[in-house]
């Protein structure tokens, strides 16, 4: 059963080490990331799992240990997945996604030290009702279950986005983050697919896998941070 959540977003600029000159830009939203890990740590899980957006099928589930890096970025960075003390990473494991690379540094900067970790990447273009039963086939992993929730808004909230600008972004990005804010899992399950991919949102995805762990769960919700900066949605929010 799903006992807390944190949905936090995935840039690796997150990563001040990425971000170098920039890193200062960014605080204020690793601050609500970390408050966002602690609600987790708070709620005493049998296992956390980490979830984020991944370009194809396959990506997981990575166990604890599974390792990542930041050197595509031009940092000589690596990352291990969960606590330290855990079983050396197998040789035949495929790095973890981007995404879920950030949620280990994450994990590792809150010096997450409780319930077993691991990881999932779910794709970005998987349907709904499949997101959904993920989401209950992760929840019933074990009696209590929390998910560190990766994943971005549109990329096309100002003309200087990735994406460039597109007028529907402003507005689907509100709507997520009302739903995220308040564990609204209907909305969640109801945002449109065809939509979020053209505006080029990351997290859709594993904001509907969340939904379907948590549809009975009564969970409560807490937006902590809601801003695009570089043309980005980027939220925080807790359900516990």
């Amino acid at each position: 059963m799903l006992v807390a959540a944190a949905c936090c977003p995935c840039p690796p600029l997150l990563v001040p080490e990425v971000a170098a000159g920039a890193a200062g830009e960014l605080e204020g939203l690793r601050a609500a990331c970390m408050d966002a890990v602690g609600v987790l740590a708070a709620a005493r899980p049998d296992v956390l799992v980490v979830v984020g957006p991944a370009e194809r099928a396959g990506q997981g589930p990575h166990p604890q240990g599974a390792e990542g890096s930041f050197r595509g970025f031009g940092v000589d960075l690596a990352v291990r997945l969960g606590p330290a003390g855990g079983a050396e990473p197998d040789p035949d494991e495929r790095e973890l996604p981007m995404s879920l690379a950030v949620g280990a540094w994450l994990l590792e900067r809150a010096e997450w030290n409780g319930a077993p970790v691991e990881a999932l990447g779910v794709e970005e273009t998987l349907a709904g009702e499949r997101c959904a039963e993920a989401g209950r086939e992760i929840a019933a992993r074990a009696p209590r279950v929390a998910l560190l929730v990766m994943g971005d808004g549109s990329a096309r909230r100002t003309q200087k986005a990735p994406g460039y600008y597109d007028e529907r972004a402003a507005g689907f990005d509100a709507a997520a983050a009302r739903a995220l804010g308040a564990a609204d899992t209907a909305a969640l399950a109801a945002l449109d697919a065809e939509l979020a991919l053209d505006l080029q949102v990351a997290g859709r995805a594993c904001w509907q896998a969340a939904a379907g762990a948590a549809a009975d769960a009564d969970l409560r919700g807490a937006l902590l941070y809601n801003e695009a900066p570089y043309g980005v949605g980027y939220f925080v929010a807790t359900w516990s």
